[in-house]
């Protein structure tokens, strides 16, 4: 196997585990996008990623490192949906 083949396993693997997280809490997802609708738009979006990220890991059994530099590939792709969610909805507005 290479190591970009290595790379897409290990994160359809996190994905996988994160997906089965969500289905097994529901709620996960609507925490996750309270949080991120109240912080999106307060200044500089590393820092408020970094605290949406922070506050997810506390209210939620997902853990997302609060230090950018630590999230995985599935950690980013899940904040990057949240941002993107939370931006067409209020588009919407």
């Amino acid at each position: 196997m290479s190591s970009s083949e290595i790379q897409k396993t290990r994160v359809i693997n996190e994905l996988r585990s994160f997906i089965k997280k969500l289905l097994q809490d529901p709620k996960i997802l609507e925490q996750s996008l309270t949080i991120a609708r109240e912080r999106l738009g307060e200044g500089d979006q590393t820092q408020v990623m970094a605290q949406i990220a922070n506050e997810i890991s506390d209210t939620t059994s997902v853990h997302i490192p609060e230090d950018p530099k630590e999230h995985s590939e599935a950690d980013r792709l899940f904040l990057e949906l949240l941002k993107e969610v939370v931006r067409e909805e209020q588009a919407l507005y």
